[in-house]
């Protein structure tokens, strides 16, 4: 059972598909996901515009309430072996402590098995530790070699080419400068990261920060927005004077699993066009 959006997406990638009994709402890929029971919903307001989540989730925050709703019903019928969770934001999933607090409810033995990546490398890790735990290590191992594959040649590709200033922004209204894995994806993709640090949460920053960064161009990448969603939220932002690029943040850079591959590939294509 997977409790992750990216976990789901490691385990139908690894052929352990077919033991996952129960997904969050947000476990939409691959398709054969939503098949699932969901066992997880947001508590947020339906038709929240960027800045109205932006205050919602920051207000909710203070008031220690929790962002998600966990069915314990739905849990108890699964009966899981497994579960996986995160510990890495609280405004992206399930908290690992309402998890237990639900199994220790339940008297459910389940197996926990918490994924806290920070940095590409331990998104890498988070696939070889679940490929153990349902007994798919070869499967894990081939998976991450050939991501490794793509990565060296996106970052080969790259070199020796002039390496633009890229300004990713995790939210636009109001901005957030990128953590975790995401400036890293922005380097192997060829470019500076103008924004953000490595292995760090995000941060709000300014749209003088921005501008400040000096950015050769902007990629609008908000947490949770497909496309479209964040090509609308791109052109509602202040013009910078410089190119804006929207990209499918919820499949191929929010999420802590075999897709930041292709958004790396998405990057170079964005400031190194002549390579595609």
């Amino acid at each position: 059972m997977s409790l992750l959006p990216s976990a789901t997406e490691i385990l139908f990638a690894i052929g352990a598909g077919d033991d996952v009994v129960g997904v969050t709402f947000e476990c939409d890929y691959p398709a054969e996901a939503r098949t699932r029971s969901i066992v997880s919903t947001s508590s947020m307001p339906e038709g929240l515009t960027p800045t109205e989540i932006d205050a919602w989730v920051s207000v909710a925050r203070s008031r220690g309430e929790d962002l998600y709703r966990l069915d314990a019903d739905s849990l108890r019928a699964l009966d899981p072996d497994l579960i996986v969770t995160q510990d890495l934001c609280a405004v992206c999933a399930v908290d690992v402590s309402v998890v237990e607090e639900a199994l220790d409810y339940l008297g459910c033995e389940a197996e926990v098995i918490t994924l806290d990546p920070q940095n590409l490398q331990q998104v890498l890790e988070s696939i070889t530790t679940l490929g153990a735990a349902v007994d798919r290590v070869d499967e894990a191992a081939a998976l991450v070699a050939s991501l490794r594959a793509r990565l060296a040649a996106a970052w080969r590709a790259t070199m020796g080419y002039p390496t633009p200033r890229v300004a990713l922004l995790e939210w636009t209204d109001p901005p957030y400068a990128p953590g975790h894995w995401l400036p890293e994806m922005v380097e192997l993709g060829g470019a500076v990261s103008a924004l953000g640090t490595a292995g760090s949460p995000s941060t709000r920053v300014t749209w003088d920060d921005v501008r400040a960064s000096s950015p050769d161009l902007i990629v609008a990448a908000p947490c949770g927005y497909d496309l479209d969603g964040a090509a609308a939220q791109a052109l509602a932002m202040p013009d910078l004077g410089v190119p804006v690029w929207a990209v499918d943040a919820n499949a191929s850079f929010a999420r802590p699993g075999p897709r930041l591959v292709d958004g790396i590939e998405a990057i170079v294509a964005i400031v190194h066009p002549h390579l595609v």
